[in-house]
Parts: C-alpha cells; structure tokens; sequence
C-alpha cells in the first residue's frame, strides 16, 4: 500500500542519513537488493545527494526456482556502489587489482556468484538456516578488494549472520556491525570468532601487466641479447 511504501521510504532515507554522517569525504557505500527494494533505495540515495558511481548485477549460478512458474526465475540481485557526493574524490577503487584478478581484462559491472550453500551456510541445530538471506563471502570479499584498503573500517548497520565481519577480518579491514536479532548476533560472533585473518603478503594488492616493470625492445638489441631477425 502507499502508507506501507511511505513507511518504507522514511525508515530507508534514516538509516542512509544515519550513514553519511559518519561516511568520510572520501568513503563509498555499497547497498544490495533486489527489484522489492533497489529502485527506491536508489532513489532516496540520490535525493540525499549521493553520487552513484556504478549499479552491479550480481549474477547467481544457482538461483532459487520459481516454483509457481508465474513469472520469470530472479537470478540476480543489484548493488549500487556510491561516494558521498559529486565532489567525492579521492574515494578507493582498487582498478589495476580487480583487472589483475580478471585475467589482466578490465572488470566488468556484472559479477557470477552463486547464492550461499554447502558448509558456508550458517544453521543451527535443527539444520535450519540462521538467516535467510546469508550472502556468499566471495560477493562481500569483491566489494572489499575493490573499495577498501587494509586497515579501513568497513559498517554494516544491518550485520545479520556476520558475513561483512567475517570478510572484513579475513582481508584485514576493521568492522562494525549492527544487529538487533540476538540469534543473529550470536552466530555472527562465534563465526568470526573462527576466522583467521590472511597474511600481510596475502592481502598484497595484485597489478595488471601494464604496472610490470618494463624493458624497450630496442635495449635488448643494443644489449646484444637478441640479434636482429631471430624468431622469438
């Protein structure tokens, strides 16, 4: 209903309110969600004068059927990557380590990854799911690299089942989580409690091959290491 979508909107312009406050000049944020919600979220992230900087599909590999057969499968939910305003500089997009990490070609605005599963699916002990909606580390881990250094605080006011802290202490970032399920809080705690974060020469920010050092191929000739016409 329309006082359902007002409601929506006002709890959504808060929270994105409560975040630019204490978003650095040069911080970005990151929301995920899917066609229920993403447009009007997009929507009030622009009307509080944040600058959109990419929209990113998230592309599952295994998505939910539709089991109905009432309309099409949803296979893919939307990010919107933001900075806090137009005169937002400065903010980290780490390029030449997402190029590097996608086979030296530029990293394109649609990301496979397939929905949560197997042993990294948080249950409790009935087998049951602890959170609905757990996200895959592999799409939190992306968004870190491609937008955070090491040592950066990384917020999520919606913490859920831990995943951005679980990742943020993974790859050296620091974190904070806000939560109010008291179940969510606890499997989140002793899920990263568990995690053992990387080393400093394994969050080493890769480069393409054009960062390589490099040699003018007529220095070789001149060096004599390579004679004129011979066939490489």
């Amino acid at each position: 209903s329309v006082r359902e979508l007002s409601g929506y909107d006002a709890f959504t312009r808060a929270w994105l309110m409560a975040c630019r406050r204490v978003l650095k000049p040069n911080g970005t944020i990151w929301v995920i969600g899917s066609y229920h919600n993403i447009f009007r979220v997009g929507s009030q992230l622009q009307d509080l004068g944040f600058w959109l900087l990419n929209d990113v599909i998230w592309r599952k590999t295994n998505p939910m059927p539709n089991f109905r057969g009432r309309r099409f499968q949803n296979a893919h939910e939307t990010l919107i990557w933001a900075s806090r305003d137009q005169k937002g500089k400065g903010y980290t997009f780490n390029y030449e380590a997402m190029k590097a990490a996608n086979d030296d070609v530029q990293m394109r605005s649609d990301w496979l990854f397939p929905i949560c599963t197997g042993s990294e699916r948080l249950k409790d002990e009935n087998g049951d799911k602890v959170h609905p909606t757990q996200k895959p580390e592999a799409l939190l881990a992306r968004i870190m690299m491609a937008s955070s250094k090491p040592g950066d605080v990384i917020l999520d006011p919606f913490f859920g089942s831990g995943t951005t802290g679980a990742v943020a202490k993974r790859l050296g970032r620091h974190f904070v989580g806000i939560e109010r399920e008291q179940s969510y809080i606890d499997a989140a705690t002793a899920r990263i409690d568990a995690v053992e974060p990387l080393g400093k020469a394994e969050l080493t920010v890769m480069t393409g091959k054009r960062a390589e050092p490099r040699v003018a191929f007529t220095s070789v000739l001149e060096a004599g290491l390579l004679r004129p016409g011979t066939v490489l």
